[in-house]
């Protein structure tokens, strides 16, 4: 096994734009607002597009070498993570998503719980994160019917950088002119409560069965370790993802897990990955998949990089504090 890349999966969308293309070569016409970076879902899934395997589907790979690649505490048969680029031209819908209990009853996959890391956004850019000073679901199933939700949504204003959590059962949309990395469960299932009169299905009555009002957005501020040649930021941590902004000035080095496989998301700059059996250059807007027997490997040069993986949240928690007390 060895570092896998893959082919984007991109999607036209009506509030998309072309801001992908500043980091991406091969952007199709049209209105593109995401990129599937990592995908293993029905509505796309990826080709590796580098090695022994390229062409290949990251399903089929899955299927040949299973824990080899995924890791032995990963299910074989559901790939748990989705890692998207989204770009913003426009408002997406205010919407919710509903966590895995309802997901599963309702839509057949998993819920959503997701975090954004904000790689661009233009002066004024802002996020809706929550709601305020609304604590029913009568009033806000008011206040979609009436018109007057707009005065109950948080409205967060972000920089490069922010990083915001975003729960199932959290009111959320992405406003316009951003560029953002999502790390996500690996669910397509979204409940529109307001689409600024655009024609597509609202889901009312599912998004008040699963909206939770008490929920609050904000920006995460994280656990930040300082290495030699980099600087380790812990971002979020729960059941379903871990993520972790990595600052290399220089390098840093570390090993596989057999546990599990890891993505790494390349946020900014440029650099190399180096592993036993070979080199790769990685560059802005990448991801790459660490498989879980890979080994030791090296990222080298000036860059930041998101890693996203599926815990042991007692580990994690371990390390954290051993990292604190050095």
């Amino acid at each position: 096994m060895y570092p896998l890349k893959f082919k984007e999966i991109y999607h036209k969308k009506i509030w998309g734009g072309r801001d992908l293309g500043l980091i991406k070569e091969n952007l199709p016409e049209g209105r593109i607002g995401e990129s599937w970076e990592v995908a293993c879902h029905p509505k796309g899934t990826s080709i590796i597009s580098n090695g022994e395997f390229r062409g290949m589907g990251l399903d089929q790979l899955i299927k040949l070498k299973g824990e080899e690649l995924i890791g032995t505490h990963i299910q074989k048969d559901s790939f748990p993570l989705l890692i998207k680029l989204i770009n913003a031209k426009d408002k997406l819908s205010v919407q919710v998503h509903p966590n895995d209990e309802y997901g599963k009853k309702t839509e057949g996959e998993m819920g959503k719980t997701e975090v954004w890391y904000v790689m661009e956004a233009k002066e004024g850019a802002n996020l809706i994160v929550g709601t305020k000073n609304i604590s029913q679901k009568e009033e806000f199933q008011d206040a979609i019917e009436n018109g007057g939700l707009d005065q109950y949504l948080n409205k967060v204003p972000v920089k490069k950088g922010d990083v915001i959590f975003i729960k199932s059962g959290l009111i959320h949309a992405i406003g316009e002119g951003v560029l953002i990395a999502e790390i996500q469960q690996n669910s397509d299932t979204t409940y529109r409560v307001y689409d600024y009169n655009r024609g597509r299905d609202i889901h009312i009555n599912k998004a008040l069965d699963v909206v939770d009002l008490n929920l609050k957005g904000e920006k995460s501020k994280g656990i930040r370790i300082y290495g030699d040649g980099y600087t380790k930021t812990y971002l979020c941590l729960g059941k379903d993802f871990s993520l972790e902004l990595y600052d290399i000035e220089d390098k840093f080095e570390e090993n596989s897990d057999i546990e599990r496989f890891y993505i790494f998301t390349c946020v900014d700059g440029q650099g190399e990955l180096i592993y036993k059996d070979g080199k790769d250059v990685i560059q802005r807007g990448e991801s790459i998949l660490i498989p879980a027997s890979l080994g030791h490997y090296i990222f080298k040069g000036k860059l930041k990089v998101l890693k996203s993986y599926v815990p042991d949240i007692n580990r994690v928690e371990r390390e954290i504090l051993g990292e604190i007390e050095r």
